[in-house]
């Protein structure tokens, strides 16, 4: 396919409807527009201020903020500059924070839209310069009008496909987390690939709400809208997330298990799940019950609802293709673009895969059952590390994606653990985690769930309850729990059965260290806080963490 960057997309969009709105984005409750001319001058006005501002090309700007429709300036305006991007997810804690400006030697930072500004501002050197997001957070040296008006337009450092467009850092479930560089042509080769296989036009409607700071979002969201010309609006606040969804209407919708299973939560709280299973069997009244939940949801207008960044139960997606919403499972790395398998056009009958390779993408199954991968989508290098660099790709170019799998006769991929995540036992038998978890977050009073046992004499699983359960009887809950553990270890080798099944006291989030900016478990922090806790866990004993 012909590439064109980012920049190039903007000028032809420009051309072919300038006037156009692009950018939605609310405040105060009032939505606030920039049409792709408005977007393109404010880009290259911002590039001209950097520039003038003594800032070179190839020095790497920062960007920690939530997502507005100023990173979407900043970002065109640092490609304008022949600046490098360097994202930071905006819940990061200081201690990242301060890593990543470090590694990266970024030179300036932009700062915008954050929830608790007061606890990342020791992280942000006062040598750094720095700029707002025309939202007010911390402390900076120059403010979003300022540079808007402190320039001309700055139009002589158009980057080429095989210059570094950005460094993108992995989300740090094992440790410090790793750079990967990626030029426009890489990134430019997946926008248009995902838009290609989406078939997204300049009609579609996305809304923009998952960190940007990660690959998918940018591929994804920003990326689709560079390579479709379609319209992006975005979330004003957590609290008005809902309203906000209802008002862009989006015909493509992109989230994550997390949410999807807090939307069928709120849905079951308020019709009642029996009530709800009965109103489905009905042929009438199933399609008007279906039409109003969607509506409720703001995704009546969807054409395509998609899942991705961490495992979703098969069940959850069964449920909702009850209601008439088919979610396409999907799975990517921030070193391959996100774009690599997806299960679109949507198959029900592979629900549990991740889908098939997309265009021009390459998959087979190396030593330990791992998932190979290659595709003109892959990242460059692991800045300033190659030794990382060097253990990432095999002698034939394919990248090392640490995902385990299976591939079937038709190429639909399956992914059953991480080549780390698999723990030996005190029995010295290695048991693989995924499946069994994939198969207890079934049980509707789990939200989620983590199984460890390295050393320990059986696996145990760390379960947090969803916003309901936790309002149940505990008695009601144990047994639900107990019965669905003695499922699983039924269906299990006798090495790989649960010991038991831990409720878990504190709810697990990014701020207490349990989970990645995208919401993944970190394993390796529960393992540290519970497997001397749990040693004694044996016979599928459901126990609260009070009660130890």
């Amino acid at each position: 396919m012909t590439l064109q960057t980012p920049l190039q997309m903007l000028d032809h969009w420009c051309a072919v409807q300038g006037d156009t709105v692009f950018l939605r984005q609310p405040r105060e409750r009032q939505l606030h527009d920039l049409t792709w001319a408005q977007t393109r001058e404010a880009a290259y006005r911002l590039a001209g201020a950097l520039r003038q501002l003594g800032l070179k090309r190839g020095d790497k700007v920062a960007i920690l903020s939530k997502n507005c429709a100023q990173w979407f300036i900043t970002d065109l305006a640092l490609q304008a500059g022949g600046f490098i991007s360097i994202p930071i997810y905006p819940t990061a804690n200081a201690d990242t924070i301060r890593y990543v400006l470090k590694h990266s030697e970024a030179k300036a930072i932009f700062i915008g839209k954050l929830d608790n500004p007061e606890l990342q501002a020791d992280a942000i050197s006062q040598d750094l310069l720095r700029f707002d997001m025309s939202f007010p957070t911390l402390p900076v040296q120059y403010q979003w009008h300022q540079l808007l008006e402190m320039s001309e337009p700055l139009d002589d450092a158009r980057p080429e496909l095989d210059d570094i467009m950005t460094i993108i850092y992995t989300s740090g479930s094992t440790g410090n987390p790793k750079g990967a560089v990626e030029t426009y042509r890489a990134y430019s080769w997946a926008g248009t690939a995902v838009s290609n296989h989406l078939g997204a036009t300049a009609q579609d409607r996305v809304i923009s709400y998952l960190p940007l700071a990660h690959i998918t979002e940018r591929v994804y969201i920003e990326g689709t809208a560079f390579y479709s010309g379609g319209t992006v609006y975005f979330v004003e606040a957590l609290d008005t997330f809902v309203d906000d969804v209802k008002v862009a209407q989006p015909t493509f919708f992109l989230s994550v298990p997390r949410l999807w299973t807090l939307f069928q939560k709120n849905i079951i709280d308020k019709v009642g799940a029996s009530k709800l299973d009965l109103l489905l069997k009905l042929p009438i009244i199933s399609a008007l019950v279906a039409r109003k939940i969607r509506t409720q949801l703001g995704l009546n207008a969807a054409k395509v609802l998609g899942c991705g960044s961490a495992p979703v139960s098969p069940a959850l997606l069964h449920w909702y293709r009850k209601i008439g919403m088919d979610i396409t499972e999907a799975w990517g790395m921030t070193e391959n673009g996100a774009y690599a398998t997806l299960n679109f056009p949507y198959r029900p009958d592979k629900v549990g895969t991740v889908g098939k390779p997309g265009t021009e993408c390459e998959v087979k199954i190396g030593d330990n059952q791992e998932l190979l991968f290659k595709s003109p989508g892959l990242f460059t290098e692991y800045y300033k590390n190659p030794e990382a660099t060097a253990e990432a790709f095999t002698e034939d170019g394919f990248f090392r994606t640490g995902d385990q799998a299976t591939i079937d006769d038709e190429q639909f991929v399956t992914i059953t653990g991480r080549v780390k995540d698999n723990f030996k036992t005190a029995k010295g038998k290695f048991v693989a985690p995924v499946p069994l978890e994939r198969k207890l977050a079934q049980n509707n009073h789990i939200e989620l769930v983590c199984v460890i046992g390295s050393g320990l004499p059986y696996p145990v699983a760390l379960v947090q309850l969803s916003e309901g359960a936790s309002l149940m009887p505990r008695d009601e809950v144990r047994q639900s729990l107990a019965e669905t553990a003695d499922m699983v270890s039924g269906q299990m080798e006798s090495h790989a059965t649960l010991g038991g099944v831990l409720v878990v006291a504190e709810p697990w989030d990014v701020e207490n260290e349990v989970l990645t900016p995208t919401l993944k478990i970190k394993r390796h922090v529960l393992e540290q806080r519970f497997s001397d806790r749990v040693a004694g866990l044996k016979g599928n004993k459901v126990m609260w963490e009070a009660e130890l």
